[in-house]
């Protein structure tokens, strides 16, 4: 979490940014890109907000996207900003807001806080924050196909000590169809504090909304993926999404970049494949791999850069540098549970499944009942052909984590396998994460193969 400044605002000044014609036979690309890095409440300027709202909007700007900026914005600024994005809204647009600034989970929904908001009892929230639900809610009543929002609001704010009655962090939303909403960190919590001039947020997004040809709910899974790893767990942001529209942010450059085409999903064994691994120019140029890289060259021996490159690396599929990475880590640190449970899981995506068993085995008996272990040894039972142990694995990692996805995808497949019906955990599994079935084509396994 990152604190602010206490001088009192003197005005507040919404920076409209440009954007490419629209083009003249598809709807447009609308966004509203919000910035409030000075609150009268807090102590320090958030430096990562006003840097992450112009690099945000001049990627959107790139990406085709009519964006208007504000920054430090009022109550009446952000409704005067919202009005002109709704007018901005076709039939069948794409319709965007990011904030970044501070925001308050009241009566179980989220409110994003303008500047000069006076919060001093729970009903002042919904008095003067916005409303995310009412927000989308109005984007889909304007037309709107796709609608998205990206929140790094989950601070902990100076409001709170004021209330009796606090949740911490934001709450879920209740949103229409062909939505997607990210949140920086997990429901009901905050982010640390940092001080950094832009945040691992925004960081990782911008990297995975620039990949080219990528699902737009893909490149939002990944930027959740990146956040997670790059934290070693200790941010994990909370997406949702009912996106049933082919869209990406930075398409093909043979795609028409302003439109949302209707297409509906093709049928889980079709849709089922596995993503290709980046080639070495494309891993060269990832910063974070880069940055790390730079860091190891410095102190070969440092266990934990090992570790978050390895994680890096295997998400991105590239299991055989992973795999040197989590060697050293293991190496430098041999009672390190997450190296062995993260080796074991690469080994079983490339297939070497006795010495990915014996690392499960390891990261078990040093940590027993840890729930990602037990996941990643029921991919490995699962792909050695023993559906019995990979139904217990599997079973034992939900009682201790009901919604692992891949946990409820692994066991459908494994009970189908071993003849009995595995549909409602497949289909519980897929309707929390629609790609969940790529992922597991990416281990070989699939719905459709025995």
């Amino acid at each position: 979490m990152r604190v602010f400044c206490a001088l009192l605002l003197a005005g507040v000044m919404a920076i409209p940014i440009g954007v490419d014609a629209f083009a003249a036979d598809g709807p447009g690309r609308v966004a509203l890109v919000i910035g409030n890095a000075r609150y009268p409440d807090n102590d320090l300027v958030l430096t990562d907000a006003a840097n992450d709202t112009q690099d945000i909007a001049d990627e959107l700007k790139h990406d085709g996207f009519d964006v208007e900026t504000g920054v430090n914005l009022t109550g009446d600024a952000m409704q005067q900003a919202l009005d002109r994005l709704y007018g901005k809204i076709s039939q069948g647009s794409v319709a965007l807001i990011f904030f970044d600034g501070f925001g308050i989970q009241s009566g179980r929904q989220s409110y994003l806080i303008p500047v000069d908001a006076q919060i001093w009892t729970e009903p002042d929230v919904l008095r003067d924050g916005f409303n995310l639900e009412t927000i989308l809610g109005e984007m889909n009543n304007r037309g709107a196909l796709v609608k998205i929002a990206l929140l790094n609001a989950s601070r902990r704010n100076p409001f709170e000590r004021r209330f009796r009655r606090y949740s911490a962090g934001l709450a879920p939303a209740v949103t229409p169809g062909n939505t997607l909403v990210l949140y920086s960190t997990a429901l009901g919590s905050v982010a640390n504090e940092t001080q950094n001039d832009h945040s691992l947020f925004v960081t990782e997004l911008l990297r995975e909304v620039r990949a080219p040809g990528v699902n737009a709910e893909q490149a939002l899974r990944n930027t959740q993926a990146g956040v997670i790893s790059a934290s070693k767990s200790e941010q994990v942001p909370w997406f949702s999404s009912s996106l049933a529209t082919e869209f990406s942010f930075n398409p093909d450059s043979d795609r028409k970049p302003d439109v949302a085409k209707g297409v509906e999903k093709t049928p889980a064994c079709e849709a089922a494949k596995p993503a290709s691994a980046p080639g070495p120019e494309d891993l060269a140029r990832d910063p974070v791999i880069a940055e790390l890289s730079r860091r190891l060259a410095a102190d070969p021996n440092d266990q934990v850069l090992h570790y978050k490159r390895g994680q890096i690396y295997a998400m991105k599929h590239a299991y055989r540098l992973a795999l040197q990475d989590f060697n050293a880590a293991i190496r430098l640190d041999p009672k390190d549970v997450e190296a062995y449970n993260n080796r074991c899981w690469t080994l079983a995506a490339i297939g070497d499944l006795q010495p990915a068993l014996k690392d499960c085995n390891e990261a078990l008996r040093l940590d027993p009942g840890r729930a990602d272990a037990l996941d990643s040894r029921g991919l490995v039972n699962l792909k050695l052909g023993k559906n019995a142990e990979s139904i217990r694995d599997y079973s034992e990692a939900l009682e201790k984590n009901s919604l692992s996805v891949s946990s409820l995808f692994g066991r459908g497949i494994a009970k189908a396998r071993s003849g009995t019906d595995g549909s409602l955990d497949l289909g519980k599994a897929k309707s929390m994460d629609p790609n969940i079935a790529g992922e597991f084509a990416g281990y070989g396994i699939t719905e459709c193969s025995p």
